[in-house]
């Protein structure tokens, strides 16, 4: 089934968050909209600073508050709004219903407690788990990630395993309750690529035994390509681009995500030129009254500059917030 008929399990609509500091307001994530559909397969892709991580965790309201703040917006998940629930029926959503498995698993396990502990912890709260019932199904849940001798795992500390059997760990942690969401931030990270295939594949696996819905949060744009039923391009806080894995590949229609995958080596185009994205990511101390890709885009005329383009209709479950039509290599003729 086209992953555009299935049934939306969240509804995100013009999601502002915003950190007051010292310099200024950082005007992190502007104006975010996106659907994610069940048993769906997101990608989500930017550089760093592009609002990918401060986007997912304003969702269950992970950021610190102050600095940061939820300026506007909804997040519609079983018919509630995730932004104005109390924090009582939050906590009944966070791990039970919409699992995270965070970047650095060192500094998001507890390192005083054990990983048996954390794991059946979520279990006792969230299903009504006693010891035994969540130990039992806490080894249960380490074996599905691929941990071996995962009955001596449980009484094992964070600090006495690797890195790649961290983040296996957490993942089991976030999946305790079998999730109706999964949110994984950036999971493969610091890992060498061995153990990031082997993660990969445990996730992939799993959402296809649980038919939980993925929001995989990357900056690596070869990593989504054989993973993602539909991809999110994101920079200076907005989405610019939003597409079908294989039409956002086949013909991007923003120049930052043509950038993007100019910059990754192909092995059906040996020995052609990589391309870069000259100059800076914007500066988000000022709210985008223009697009905030003109600075650094090849195709920028005056209203790139005037005005800030709005997701764009460009193809069947395609958008992108460009004022340029890169194809036909023409101003979009749009009201």
């Amino acid at each position: 089934m086209n992953v555009t008929q299935r049934e939306p399990v969240l509804e995100v609509k013009e999601l502002r968050t915003q950190f007051d500091t010292q310099d200024g307001i950082v005007h992190a994530v502007n104006g975010v909209s996106f659907t994610l559909n069940k048993g769906e397969f997101l990608g989500v892709v930017g550089e760093s600073g592009s609002g990918k991580s401060v986007t997912m965790m304003s969702l269950l309201r992970l950021i610190p508050m102050p600095p940061g703040e939820i300026v506007s917006g909804t997040a519609m998940f079983n018919g509630e709004d995730l932004l104005t629930l109390g924090e009582d029926a939050l906590r009944k959503v966070r791990g039970a219903k919409i699992g995270f498995i965070f970047q650095d698993p060192m500094t998001s396990l507890n390192p005083v407690l054990t990983v048996g502990f954390q794991i059946q912890e979520s279990l006792k709260i969230h299903q009504n788990m006693d010891d035994k019932q969540s130990r039992a199904r806490a080894q249960e849940l380490l074996e599905m990630v691929g941990i071996p001798a995962a009955a001596d795992r449980l009484d094992n500390f964070p600090f006495e395993l690797s890195g790649g059997m961290r983040q296996r760990a957490m993942i089991a942690v976030a999946l305790a309750c079998n999730p109706e969401i999964l949110i994984a931030d950036e999971p493969t990270t610091a890992l060498d690529v061995t153990i990031q295939a082997q993660i990969i594949e445990i996730i992939t696996d799993l959402r296809d035994q649980l038919d939980s819905a993925v929001i995989w949060i990357t900056h690596d744009l070869g990593v989504v390509a054989g993973l993602a039923d539909r991809v999110l391009v994101m920079y200076g806080g907005q989405i610019v681009e939003e597409a079908i894995v294989n039409d956002l590949y086949a013909d991007p229609q923003h120049p930052y995500t043509k950038g993007l995958l100019g910059s990754i080596p192909r092995l059906d185009q040996k020995g052609a030129e990589l391309t870069n994205i000259k100059g800076q990511p914007p500066n988000l101390y000022s709210f985008p009254e223009s697009c905030s890709f003109a600075p650094r885009c090849p195709y920028a005329y005056e209203r790139c500059w005037n005005e800030n383009p709005p997701l764009l209709n460009v193809g069947e479950s395609h958008f992108a917030s460009c004022w340029w039509d890169i194809e036909n290599n023409r101003p979009r003729y749009v009201s």
